[in-house]
Parts: structure tokens; C-alpha cells; sequence
């Protein structure tokens, strides 16, 4: 039987790599090849050269996605090509995956043991968690394995053992990894964490010890300010992680977050596979990531990697996993907390590696050996990559999470897109507001930049807020394009104003609103001039001439217009005549000093603040909004006196709702 001939991208399908992968072995001669005619044919005995291939789930098994969105889109991406049946879950109401060949109702995501019991009924042989806080949820592995089902990550003990963050701390300072000064004792009591923030000294970051994401995080400048932040940290973390316990730590301003991606098989080996920067964060969330670091050099990223694989080793890792670390500018590295699963933020490293690591966890599940992934040794980086997360937010609202039903989605060509998006879905606020991430590689940091910044210009969001124009402008900054972020950068920037309507828009959206139809009383018909009709928008509203103009950049939907304004997302609103209520609050608000409070985003009030009567100060916190299991303060915008109060504790408010009022504060 003749040795059959394969190209590149064939080969790649076959091993689960990338194309550029392939291409870098058979360049460097670690896969033979030959030419035929003008193209490269590599023969099939030769793949034994570069991969022992293991058996994985598609060797009569069956992988089940515990997850949703974009992440279960990506995995069953490369399961699909390696030839494995996809299963997946979603819950009611909500749409299965793309790629996924059968999905099933789960009551949550987060129901382990449902999910579990979904998986033995459907005949899976493998679960991937993809990420989140099931991914890190050590009774839920034990669980999948005492099910007799592949664990496609960590073993049960290591999630656990760095699922703790406090516990994580100690033992990364007992294998030898320096970390950031502060407390992470058992006493939580008030008197407690006073006493060892004095010792630590301001300014200071209060942090739950279970959990990630930001959530609960609190940066406390003063000593006035360290009891409201534990307090505002308990609730957050208990209703995100149900467990109140809070981490102190010293601030290290001006430091860069930087992680070391790590692969581990089961038998003991492990490999760094470079760093990532993600110093780019708002609310203490990423926003921008790239690889490899514009701030570390090779000796640099040989002893952070170094760090890193005592970390996972010294709790007997498995799987791909992430150490983060915070970097100062002196080059020493503090470890910060690992993540016992895949990274959002892992593209940019396959990106420079040439590496599929969601391939590479479903190989080392099944058994194979980093030798027999081909990765003896820490890989070469292959030029940069960075990546921008689209999110359905507001950032002209402090990056307040968005809501709606995606009218209209565009993405652009030539970049990698990870997104499980598509027109018609809902934005709801019981998941996470991220709607894409967009990737761009370069052989140069610049070239990557330029390509990142074209892409996000050719993408296009109708009917929710997202935050495009904000990365497009967040791109271009100095800081930014010369490596210089740290994660506290954004909260120090000037930040763009919201993108204004052109009258352009205006008349874009006044032509998408008034129906056309012969009769002559409606569409704002006028005599012997151009119909007009009164807009609204953001709290402008202008008549606006009625000029049929068909646009590409306006979808409607429930009687609103959303129109493309610099990459935002406007609503524009056919608006009734002012009312008399309207008028007096304009005049008031006019007035010196005197506000109105509104909701930033739907959520429930946790908390109201101040009562009609009282005096508030500017920056002074009066309405407090959960939404997202994260808390967000209505703050007063001057000093002044409450002269109306809309809310109370418990009631559910719609963004754009009055809260509060403020009148001038009194003259002395």
C-alpha cells in the first residue's frame, strides 16, 4: 500500500496544530517533506516524527462542552476537527452553540451534578469545562471522574489548591515564589483586618479569597475608607462566590500583570509556553491582552517561567494552566494567583506559538506525554499578537454592563475571531457581558496594533452599547502604543467622550422611523416644507427633517432606532412633546449645583445611602446598584442636599431611571 501524501493544512487537521506549526517543522526539518510540482507533500509515516499521536475523545468517545458562548464555539471548533462528537448544554430559553452537534437543558451552568448526570445519559467519555467557575470547581472534576467520565484539566486537589487564593499565596511562598505583602489569616473580624492594614500600610487592595475576575476588588487610598470597602467586598463576594473572606494586600501602582502560560502531562513534565501582558483593566477586569510582553526579555521570561512551573509543579499540575504574576519596573515579580483552567486571553499565545491548547488538553487527558506533543522544551515566539475583548458595556457610564438583542453583527475579515454571537441573541445581565474577542498577529508589535485597530473599524454592533469606539481610541493612545501599560493606567486616562450623532444620524434615524405611506397627515408631514419628527436620544431631543436615506448602519426594532455612531451603538426614540414634569426637572437641574441621579444600567438597589434632607459631598456614594453580582455606586456629582429620593432598598430599576435628586448646597 503506498504511503499516502499529505499537505500542510492536512497534516494539521491530523495533529490538531496550526498550519504555521507545521510549516516551522518542516522548515526547521523536524517533518521530512518533498516537492511536488510547486507544492510541499509530507508522507503519513512521518507524522510519528513529530507527534505519537494518543488516543483521544474521538477514539470512540464523545466530549460534552459544560460551558456556553464563545468558549464552548472555540473548543467544539477544534474537537470537530479532530474528528471528536461535540455535545453541549444550554439553558431555557437560550440557544445551543455553534458547532455543537446535540446540546441538552441544564437548569444552570453552574449545576455540576446536573450536568454531570446530562453527560452519562448522552454517552460522553470526556467533559471540558472551558472556563469559569465550574472550570475551577474541584468537587465538580472529582465528581466528573468518580463518574467514570475524562476530565479534560486538572486534577480535583490541584484546582483546589489554588482555588483558595489565601491558601495559593502560602504555598507559592513556601515553593519558593515571592508574593505581595499583606494578610491572608483565618481572623476576618473587622478589628482584625484594621490592625493589618496598619501594618501594611495605604494604599492597600482589598480582594475575596475565593473566586477571580474582579469581583470584589477594592483599591482603599486612606484609612477612612477601609470599612466601607470590607464591607461592600463581604457582599460582593458572597453573593458571587458565597464566601465572604477578603484577602489585604499591598498596592503595587504602577506594576503590569503578566502571566506565564504552562502545559503539564501526567506524567510529571511541564513547559512554559511564554507570558502574556494583560495590564490593560478596567474595573479590575482585562481588556487588552498581547503576547509576548512588551516589558520582558529573555532572561526575564526564563525565570518567571521558571516560577511558574514550581507553582503548578508543586501541586502536581495537569493540563494547560495560567500563573499570574504582578511585575514592577525594577523586573522583580510577585506571584499574584493561578487559574486552573484555559485562559479568556489564550489566542494570543497560540497566536505566537503556533499552538492549538485546546488540543493539547484533550491529548494530555488522554494520556499523552509532552515529548509526544512535540514539546520537549519552551517554544519559540513567532512575532505578537493582541487581542481586544468586545463587551456590551458603556463605557461613557463607567464601563457599566449593556443589555439588549444584537439587531445586527459584522465581524471583520483576516483576524482571528472568537465569539458565540450572532443577530437575534439576547445581551441579558445573567452572564458575563463579553460578546468577542478579536485577535490580530503581526511579525512586529506595531504591525499586530495597526491590524487590531483596522479589524475593530470593520466591526459592527447594532442594538446593544458596546465598548468598540472606546478600544479603537484606547489603541491609539501613547501608552498604549509605546508598551507602557500598567493596571492602573485606564483609571488615570482622560477617557473620550461618548461618540456624539452627526446630524447625518439624526437623519439616518429619522428616516428608519417615520413609516412611509401615502397618507399625508403622518410621517411629520408639513405644509410646503420637509416633514419633520422630534427625536430623542441620551437626553437630547431636536426635531429633525425626515430626508428618505437609507443607511446600512441603522437596524430598528420596538419603535427605536439604532444607528452606528463611530463604532457605538446610539438609540434614537420618536419623543413626545416636553411635558410640563420634564420641563420643571430641566429647569432644576439647571440650576447651580443641583442633579438628577439616574440608573447607569438595569440592576436591583442593595443599598440607599442618604435620605431626602441630607447633605451629600462630591464623589459621595447615594444610591448603591447590583447588577452582574457586582456592586456600582450612583454617586452625588457635587456637594449639595438630597431633595428627592425615587428608590429604596430591594426595588429593581431599568437604566435611565431616576434614583435620586440633588438640589445646590446651602449658602453659609
Amino acid at each position: 500500500m503506498t504511503d499516502e501524501r499529505l499537505t500542510p493544512r492536512q497534516v494539521a487537521n491530523e495533529l490538531g496544530v496550526t498550519v504555521r506549526t507545521v510549516q516551522r517543522w518542516i522548515a526547521d526539518g523536524r517533518l521530512a517533506s518533498e516537492r511536488v510540482g510547486s507544492r510541499v507533500r509530507v508522507s503519513r509515516s512521518s507524522l510519528s516524527d513529530v507527534a505519537d499521536r494518543p488516543a483521544t475523545p474521538s477514539a470512540g468517545g464523545t466530549l460534552l462542552i459544560a460551558n456556553r458562548g464563545e468558549i464552548a464555539v472555540r473548543i467544539a471548533r477544534t474537537a470537530r476537527r479532530m474528528g471528536v462528537r461535540v455535545l453541549g448544554v444550554h439553558v431555557d430559553g437560550e440557544r445551543s452553540a455553534d458547532g455543537i452537534d446535540e446540546s441538552h437543558e441544564v437548569g444552570s451552568y453552574l449545576h455540576g451534578e446536573a450536568i454531570v448526570a446530562i453527560a452519562r445519559r448522552a454517552g460522553a467519555t470526556a467533559i471540558h469545562p472551558g472556563y469559569g467557575f465550574l472550570a475551577e470547581n474541584p468537587e465538580f472534576a472529582a465528581g466528573v471522574a468518580d463518574a467514570g467520565i475524562q476530565w479534560v484539566g486538572p486534577p480535583a486537589a490541584a484546582i483546589g489548591a489554588m482555588g483558595d487564593k489565601a491558601a495559593a499565596r502560602r504555598r507559592a511562598s513556601e515553593l519558593g515564589v515571592p508574593i505581595v505583602p499583606g494578610y491572608d489569616g483565618p481572623d476576618q473580624d473587622d478589628a482584625t483586618l484594621a490592625r493589618e492594614a496598619e501594618r501594611i500600610g495605604y494604599p492597600l487592595l482589598v480582594k475575596p479569597s475565593a473566586g477571580g475576575g474582579g469581583k470584589g476588588m477594592r483599591v482603599v487610598d486612606e484609612r477612612d475608607a477601609l470599612a466601607e470597602s470590607v464591607a461592600s467586598a463581604r457582599r460582593e463576594a458572597e453573593r458571587a462566590f458565597g464566601d465572604d473572606r477578603l484577602i489585604l494586600e499591598r498596592y503595587l501602582a504602577g506594576s503590569r500583570h503578566v502571566e506565564v502560560q504552562v502545559l503539564f502531562d501526567s506524567h510529571g513534565a511541564g513547559v512554559h509556553l511564554g507570558e502574556r501582558d494583560c495590564s490593560a483593566q478596567r474595573r479590575n477586569q482585562k481588556i487588552v491582552e498581547e503576547a509576548p510582553a512588551p516589558s520582558v526579555d529573555a532572561d526575564l521570561r526564563a525565570r518567571m517561567g521558571d516560577a511558574a512551573l514550581r507553582v503548578a509543579g508543586g501541586i502536581g499540575y495537569v493540563s494547560a494552566g495560567t500563573v499570574e504574576m504582578l511585575l514592577t519596573d525594577d523586573g522583580e515579580f510577585f506571584f499574584l494567583e493561578m487559574n486552573t483552567r484555559l485562559q479568556v486571553e489564550h489566542p494570543v499565545t497560540e497566536a505566537v506559538t503556533g499552538r492549538d491548547l485546546v488540543a493539547d488538553q484533550l491529548r494530555i487527558a488522554a494520556g499523552a506525554t509532552l515529548a509526544e506533543l512535540g514539546l520537549g522544551a519552551p517554544r519559540r515566539i513567532d512575532g505578537h499578537a493582541i487581542e481586544a475583548r468586545v463587551y456590551a458595556e458603556d463605557p461613557g457610564a463607567g464601563f457599566l454592563p449593556a443589555t439588549g438583542r444584537l439587531l445586527r453583527v459584522a465581524w471583520p475579515a483576516d483576524v482571528r475571531v472568537d465569539t458565540g454571537a450572532r443577530a437575534g441573541d439576547e445581551v441579558s445581565d445573567r452572564f458575563d457581558p463579553m460578546i468577542a474577542k478579536v485577535i490580530a498577529h503581526g511579525r512586529t508589535r506595531p504591525e499586530a496594533l495597526e491590524r487590531l485597530r483596522a479589524a475593530l473599524k470593520e466591526t459592527i454592533i447594532l442594538g446593544v452599547r458596546t465598548n468598540l469606539h472606546f478600544l479603537d481610541w484606547l489603541l491609539d493612545q501613547p501608552v498604549m502604543r509605546d508598551g507602557e501599560m500598567r493596571t492602573d493606567t485606564i483609571a488615570g486616562l482622560q477617557l473620550p467622550p461618548a461618540p456624539m450623532p452627526a446630524d447625518e444620524d439624526w437623519a439616518a434615524a429619522a428616516a428608519a422611523l417615520t413609516p412611509r405611506t401615502d397618507d399625508l397627515w403622518s410621517g411629520g408631514w408639513r405644509l410646503n416644507a420637509a416633514a419633520e419628527v422630534r427625536l430623542a436620544t441620551d437626553g437630547e431631543a431636536r426635531r429633525t427633517m425626515v430626508v428618505p436615506r437609507p443607511s446600512e448602519l441603522v437596524e430598528v426594532a420596538d419603535g427605536v432606532a439604532h444607528v452606528a455612531v463611530a463604532g457605538q451603538s446610539i438609540e434614537f426614540r420618536v419623543a413626545p412633546a416636553p411635558t410640563i414634569e420634564e420641563a420643571v426637572r430641566h429647569a432644576a437641574s439647571s440650576d447651580a449645583g443641583a442633579a438628577v441621579l439616574v440608573a447607569p444600567m438595569p440592576g436591583r438597589v442593595v443599598a440607599v445611602r442618604a435620605a431626602a434632607g441630607a447633605s451629600v459631598r462630591a464623589g459621595q456614594a447615594v444610591v448603591v446598584i447590583e447588577a452582574m453580582k457586582m456592586e456600582h455606586a450612583v454617586v452625588a456629582p457635587a456637594d449639595g442636599v438630597v431633595t428627592g429620593m425615587s428608590v429604596a432598598e430591594g426595588q429593581q430599576v431599568e437604566r435611565g431611571d431616576v434614583v435620586a435628586e440633588i438640589g445646590p448646597a446651602p449658602s453659609d
